[in-house]
């Protein structure tokens, strides 16, 4: 498949073309996250792994926010993308529509290594908020918790990162 660059991308007319694309039963929810340049960034990530889709929950901006226009160069015109008030609710509308693991991505007392962890497909991924983490109720209705080992004194990594690295991870494991 021909890639576009920046600005084929930012200028890309969705109601005339849009590559066909194989997209992975991958789902990212974002919970409560409130930077809108970690929202661009994460409808990059999702297009560079071709995730099925992203939930934005909470209260979050969504497209066409310009910063997160800007920081996602276009991709939020390609990746299917749905907004949410509640976490809870995207947790539940998935789980209607398929089997899948619901994993939240998380510093947490019951977190295994996101190395260990048994990945398999569908699975949708929540990303919790740049302050705050993942919420509470979004944990207690996850089937996993994963981390990704931290050896200094920083407790956590950017979202965008974390998800990242949790993502290549399971690309690399289950292709």
């Amino acid at each position: 498949m021909m890639k576009l660059n920046a600005k084929e991308l930012r200028t890309l007319d969705t109601s005339r073309q849009i590559p066909e694309i194989k997209r992975l039963p991958i789902y990212f929810i974002l919970d409560n996250i409130y930077d809108t340049y970690n929202i661009g960034g994460l409808f990059r990530l999702a297009d560079a792994i071709s995730t099925s889709g992203i939930y934005i929950c909470g209260e979050s901006e969504i497209p066409p926010n310009h910063k997160i226009k800007k920081a996602s160069i276009g991709t939020y015109k390609v990746v299917p993308w749905v907004y949410k008030k509640s976490t809870i609710e995207a947790i539940e509308e998935l789980r209607n529509k398929f089997t899948l693991a619901v994993i939240s991505v998380e510093q947490h007392k019951k977190a295994v290594s996101y190395i260990n962890y048994n990945y398999i497909y569908p699975l949708a991924l929540i990303l919790g908020n740049e302050t705050n983490g993942v919420s509470k109720e979004a944990l207690d209705n996850s089937d996993a918790i994963v981390e990704i080992p931290m050896y200094g004194i920083n407790k956590s990594l950017n979202v965008i990162v974390s998800a990242s690295i949790v993502s290549y991870h399971i690309l690399t494991n289950l292709k």
